[in-house]
């Protein structure tokens, strides 16, 4: 790349071996958080979270669908990640209330990017996938 092609975004400018290493993706720092925030609910957590801190039975209430068991593992390995943190009040029974981190908070800007982008060609979208949809039924590869 030379000098004056600085518009060239990094995901396309990365020089890969080819074939990739198996090993290699795996212990790639953007495929793990690809990973991550590609699950379900992750996404959906770190939204609400990024608006206000939550306490564990109000979050699980306004996550629809989401099992108890499936948050917990959500909020742990967001917390793992660093990205959300947990505080435990001295109470009885213990409140615990979770957060958006200050790592977290940097991840708002490149995710509402990404979340921009889908919503801006959702329809482009949806229309190839119902173009190859056609072609496939009619024998189309």
């Amino acid at each position: 790349m030379s000098g004056t092609h600085t518009d060239v975004p990094s995901i396309a400018a990365a020089a890969l071996p080819t074939p990739v290493p198996l090993a290699e993706h795996e212990l790639c720092p953007v495929s793990g958080l690809m990973s991550r925030i590609g699950d379900k609910w992750t996404l959906l957590v770190i939204a609400l979270l990024a608006a206000r801190r939550y306490r564990y039975n109000e979050l699980h209430r306004s996550i629809e669908g989401i099992s108890q068991r499936m948050l917990t593992r959500t909020l742990r390995a967001l917390e793992d990640d660093g990205l959300i943190d947990r505080v435990v009040y001295p109470t009885v029974p213990p409140a615990v209330e979770y957060g958006i981190t200050p790592l977290g908070e940097t991840l708002l800007v490149p995710l509402s990017a990404l979340a921009d982008w889908a919503v801006d060609h959702a329809a482009e979208m949806t229309a190839a996938r119902s173009g190859r949809a056609g072609g496939h039924a009619a024998g189309e590869t």
